[in-house]
């Protein structure tokens, strides 16, 4: 009987996993060295912050893997033997495989920070990072968290749910400008220090600083500042976790590189997931994506591949959701933070500064390419749909409501978008 590894049980190995199963009857093992079972990620910070329990983070119950006929093994890969298809692990074992899928997921960046391996330095990114949250918490009294993006805004909430005070330290002159335009990203900035959050922007860690007994004290920053704090959370980023590949035969990149149906340069290996890099971009999507549900579907497309129906992978229309403490965002299509030079923008916020919407089109054709929304809440598919079918700006600006998942709430809205649009349509023909 064929046996398919899968290294890694974050969602796209388990996705994997149960869509072969669903397809066939081969033998199936998941490789993890984080936790036995399958666990949401994102649920982390309400587990911290009292909102659920670690258990309830678990989709299908512990006998789920046994009924399904899904092995798991708990271990770290070290060595990818290509040649005899073998794995190697760091407690000397080995497992052999007849195929091969690397979804390793991504591991937080560190830079060559002074004491970034002190005890009370973590990011959050695993379990282990939540349980060391937890032992440190009691006794602290001010965090420093480094690096503006999605994970780091996640953690000062965290830790202001348990009322420690948080220094944000944030190398950009305002909060995810590489990914926000000005209007959104500036919001964020005050909504961030309307937390109680001590936002300091273009500012660089440059070391952490230990007491007598390898804690973290302090740290000191690119301005001279000596913080003094108890907990620091490193979330600049993260990187594809395939350090364990370097001596093997199959090609990386920043990530594994693959094509379109996530194959790599070794017959029988694969990679899918925040690890796999594509040999070319689809579209304008980045050529490593660490996105929840592109791990997803990348799982779904692999297993039919594995299953004798060799298809590619598609994400289809770009989209994100998040949240900024209490504001939540969403964005479908491209809306970039500084606009291309065919595109155009109409930007809407509302007088509490907590809502926005910000819609890009093709200045020439008028074509809806994208849009960003705060504290609105929209319907994926009507925004998938509009894009398939390339409607225009001015469709979309009529139609809002339909996208809105609460037409009462919208409709409080409609007016004063409709007017702000249309004395933004006269200024730009004006300027055309």
């Amino acid at each position: 009987m064929e046996h398919i590894v899968i290294i890694g049980n974050g969602i796209s190995g388990v996705t994997l996993a149960r869509h072969i199963r669903k397809l066939s009857k081969k033998k199936i093992t998941i490789i993890s060295n984080e936790t036995e079972f399958f666990f949401s990620r994102t649920a982390l910070m309400y587990v911290y912050m009292g909102h659920m329990k670690f258990e309830h983070t678990q989709p299908y119950e512990n006998n789920f893997w046994k009924k399904n006929k899904i092995e798991l093994k708990k271990g770290l890969v070290t060595h990818v033997s290509a040649d005899n298809k073998v794995l190697k692990f760091k407690d000397g074992t080995e497992l052999p495989y007849d195929k091969l899928i690397i979804a390793a997921g991504s591991k937080p960046n560190k830079f060559g920070w002074p004491g970034q391996d002190l005890k009370g330095v973590m990011g959050m990114y695993h379990r282990q990072d939540l349980e060391n949250l937890e032992s440190h918490s009691p006794n602290c009294k001010r965090a420093v968290i480094v690096g503006g993006g999605l994970i780091g805004i996640e953690l000062a909430e965290m830790l202001r749910s348990r009322n420690i005070e948080v220094t944000f330290l944030v190398r950009e002159s305002s909060f995810w400008n590489g990914v926000l335009p000005k209007g959104e990203s500036e919001m964020i900035n005050r909504h961030i220090k309307e937390h109680h959050i001590d936002l300091r922007l273009q500012t660089n860690l440059t070391e952490i600083i230990a007491d007598e007994n390898g804690r973290a004290k302090a740290v000191k920053t690119d301005k001279g500042d000596i913080i003094e704090c108890q907990i620091v959370g490193l979330t600049a980023g993260v990187s594809p976790n395939i350090a364990f590949l370097k001596d093997s035969l199959v090609e990386t990149n920043r990530g594994v590189l693959v094509n379109r149906y996530l194959e790599t340069n070794v017959p029988d290996i694969y990679a899918i997931g925040d690890c796999a890099e594509q040999r070319e971009a689809i579209g304008l999507r980045r050529p490593v994506e660490a996105v929840w549900y592109t791990g997803r579907m990348m799982g779904e497309a692999l297993a039919q591949t594995i299953c004798s129906n060799r298809t590619a992978y598609n994400p289809g229309h770009w989209f994100n959701s998040a949240k900024f403490l209490d504001i939540e965002y969403q964005t479908y299509g491209w809306v970039f933070s500084k606009p291309k030079e065919y595109e155009q923008q109409f930007y809407w916020e509302h007088a509490d500064g907590k809502k926005c919407i910000r819609i890009s089109y093709h200045k020439d054709s008028r074509l809806f390419l994208g849009i960003n929304t705060f504290g609105i809440r929209m319907r994926h598919e009507t925004f998938n749909k509009w894009l398939d079918e390339e409607r225009t700006i001015d469709h979309v600006i009529a139609n809002l409501k339909e996208a809105n998942f609460d037409p009462e709430f919208y409709r409080h809205h409609e007016n004063e978008i409709q007017v702000s649009y249309h004395m933004h349509k006269k200024e730009t023909l004006v300027l055309d």
